[in-house]
């Protein structure tokens, strides 16, 4: 049986992404496997792997926004930005110079677009190395601050009663935001030290926990021969592109990595996914408004 589609997998705490597609590599034997957006060790959540063919549509996944559950501590702040690190500082006082109401008012500030600068302890490269390898010799380097979008913060619970405040909420965001980091700007925003607890992962575009499987799921589903029912087609992934529907002609056309004339029916814009007549995805496509092309990105021959 030859597996293809996408596997979204409820990634475990203490795996890193790469751990997860080496593991379900042995799994399902299966070496062309590709992950959809790196996630810390200590980090859970959904984390789709793309298998076979459709690994050529993991650039595509990685650019849809995601949404998290993330915990945040106020009162102290450490070199990782996360309870991993080693603590910076500490402010005893923080309960009686904050409030819920104010909280809320600063939190709701940071929704939209925003910039952040890449933590140290990130895997962002500076002069061809690691940011974290970099960290770990002791070396501080400037980094670029960088626009994210915040499409949506909502606080989920507030508690005042332990050794710090702590906030729960969750945020759906674009690629390439580091919750870490939104969590230390909303402290500093508050004037106090701040720090991410624990995170989740709740989805990527429309992909959510009710989908996923545990790496134990697979492995008992892949003996069973059960597995191949469970991944998600190509053609469900990319519903979040513009579509055009080609002719049997064009589709033909489209197989074989030709341009696509197109003449009829509402000019596509950007980048769109080309589906045959059945409904199969055919490819991806970018289109030529100038010289009504569809040209071929991604093709599914």
């Amino acid at each position: 049986m030859t597996l293809e589609g996408i596997l979204p997998v409820w990634k475990p705490k203490g795996f890193t992404s790469h751990d997860v597609v080496a593991k379900v590599r042995g799994i399902v034997k299966i070496k062309r496997i590709g992950h959809t957006g790196t996630l810390d060790p200590d980090v859970t959540g959904v984390l789709p792997l793309c298998i076979g063919r459709a690994t050529r549509l993991v650039e595509y996944i990685q650019d849809l926004p995601k949404a998290y559950e993330a915990n945040l501590l106020l009162g102290f702040s450490t070199d990782t930005e996360d309870l991993s690190g080693a603590v910076m500082e500490k402010q005893e006082d923080v309960k009686s110079r904050l409030s819920e109401e104010l909280v809320r008012r600063v939190i709701s500030r940071f929704v939209g677009e925003i910039e952040q600068v890449p933590p140290m302890y990130s895997a962002v490269k500076v002069d061809g190395k690691r940011l974290y390898e970099l960290a770990r010799q002791g070396v501080q380097v400037e980094r670029k601050s960088r626009k994210v979008t915040i499409y949506g913060i909502e606080i989920l619970e507030m508690n005042w009663s332990g050794e710090f405040p702590a906030v729960r909420f969750r945020v759906e965001c674009s690629k390439g935001t580091y919750i870490r980091t939104l969590c230390v700007d909303i402290g500093r925003a508050l004037g106090v030290p701040a720090v991410m607890g624990e995170l989740v992962r709740v989805s990527t575009g429309r992909i959510g926990p009710e989908s996923c499987l545990t790496l134990e799921q697979i492995a008992e589903l892949h003996r069973s021969g059960e597995l191949e029912s469970r991944l998600l087609p190509s053609e469900q992934a990319m519903s979040h592109l513009p579509s055009v529907r080609l002719n049997a002609e064009q589709a033909r056309r489209a197989l074989l990595g030709q341009k696509i004339p197109w003449t009829s029916g509402a000019e596509p814009e950007g980048v769109v996914a080309a589906f045959a007549e059945d409904g199969r995805l055919l490819g991806i496509f970018e289109t030529d408004a100038e010289r009504k092309l569809l040209v071929p990105m991604k093709v599914f021959s």
